[in-house]
């Protein structure tokens, strides 16, 4: 490190105790719901393998359903990064394909600060079998693919709401991802590798339309 580089403060020990607590707390809900199923898993339960009380719970989560979808939120924003990081030159579904395959040789790191990136897919695996975290999960990846469009948009120098091709682009990358998560979802293989190769074949048949550069100097 250079003398004026800033070096990244470490937590407190406060800070510290907080974080593995929440984070036994996530790793708690994840096994149990893993075993016994979401449903049939309550707060009581969490909060008990972990040896601390429902309000303690509530101090990290807003409720089952927030610990279940945690690591996934954390895969979300390594993937709109990586979305945020390539290389201008990139045509955008490119762009999108090329940061998810980044995404996922990289998320191991970011997964396993907080849980093993196995349990992590199984709790993938879990959203795509649960009625009611599926929805939630479709209900956020909405939410997900606006905030991709504005990226993809400004990367491209369009205007999001005048131009409809940066939405189109992620409708049809986001509809893959869903076609191929169900599809993994209900395979043996839950490894990151099994989706990857997974996508990465669906994506290889989307048009050459979409996969097209849209800047003008490159028509």
């Amino acid at each position: 490190m250079t003398e004026t580089a800033e070096a990244v403060p470490r937590p407190g020990l406060r800070e510290r105790k907080k974080q593995r607590t929440r984070d036994a707390l996530l790793r708690a809900a994840l096994e149990l719901f893993a075993t016994q199923g979401y449903e049939r898993t309550t707060v009581d339960e969490i909060a008990e393998a972990v040896d601390v009380s429902q309000r303690t719970f509530f101090r990290y989560f807003a409720g089952k359903e927030d610990v279940a979808l945690f690591s996934q939120r954390i895969a979300e924003s390594h993937f709109l990064t990586a979305v945020r990081e390539r290389p201008p030159h990139e045509a955008p579904l490119e762009a999108l394909r090329l940061a998810l395959l980044e995404s996922w040789d990289t998320i191991g790191e970011a997964i396993e600060a907080v849980i093993p990136i196995e349990l992590h897919m199984r709790t993938f695996q879990l959203i795509e079998s649960t009625p009611a975290l599926l929805a939630a999960h479709l209900r956020r990846s909405a939410e997900l693919e606006e905030e991709i469009a504005r990226v993809i948009a400004a990367r491209e120098g369009l205007d999001v709401d005048a131009d409809p091709r940066p939405r189109v682009a992620v409708a049809v990358f986001g509809g893959v991802m869903r076609v191929t998560g169900r599809l993994w979802g209900a395979g043996e293989d839950t490894s990151i590798e099994a989706i990857r190769e997974l996508t990465s074949s669906y994506l290889d048949h989307v048009g050459p339309a979409l996969a097209q550069k849209w800047r003008p100097e490159d028509l």
